[in-house]
């Protein structure tokens, strides 16, 4: 079965995978967008776990603060490159975790990393962060969290 432009471009979209990628996975599952989906993602994993020992020294932090002002959240998001760090894609990941930290308390970074994402629970922030590393093509990691709450003591003195 050809496949169209239009369903190399959905994949795309959906993947955030290149379009000669999104092409030959059409094509190894003969046209099944679901087959072709998977494809991809397990690829994209394959090429995350390869780049995860590589050193990333950039990224952004970036902070979240809840409703009324009681909770807040930092989290220090990093990359390879300056490059990668400005993408939307992972300035909106940063975001996110933000608000996974301000709003599950996780208490270390194994925890977040294998908690479900409150807006996804078939996804967990893992993943999350594995498919952005997938998508740039770079190590992709969290560094360090930190969760405010008012009135709760982190054992320094007041």
């Amino acid at each position: 079965m050809a496949n169209t432009k239009d369903d190399v471009k959905r994949l795309r979209e959906e993947t955030g995978a290149g379009v000669m990628d999104c092409k030959r996975a059409l094509d190894e599952a003969k046209g099944d967008f679901a087959k072709a989906k998977g494809l991809i993602k397990e690829r994209g994993l394959a090429k995350a776990k390869e780049k995860a020992d590589r050193e990333a020294k950039e990224g952004v932090v970036e902070a979240y603060v809840h409703a009324g002002g009681r909770i807040g959240a930092m989290v220090e998001l990093s990359s390879e490159t300056d490059f990668v760090a400005r993408n939307p894609d992972f300035r909106e990941l940063a975001k996110e975790i933000a608000m996974q930290v301000a709003a599950m308390d996780p208490k270390d970074l194994e925890d977040l990393l294998e908690q479900a994402y409150i807006r996804d629970a078939s996804k967990t922030i893992g993943e999350l962060v594995t498919g952005v590393a997938a998508t740039t093509g770079e190590n992709v990691r969290v560094r360090r969290f930190k969760r405010f709450e008012l009135g709760q003591s982190n054992g320094e003195p007041t």
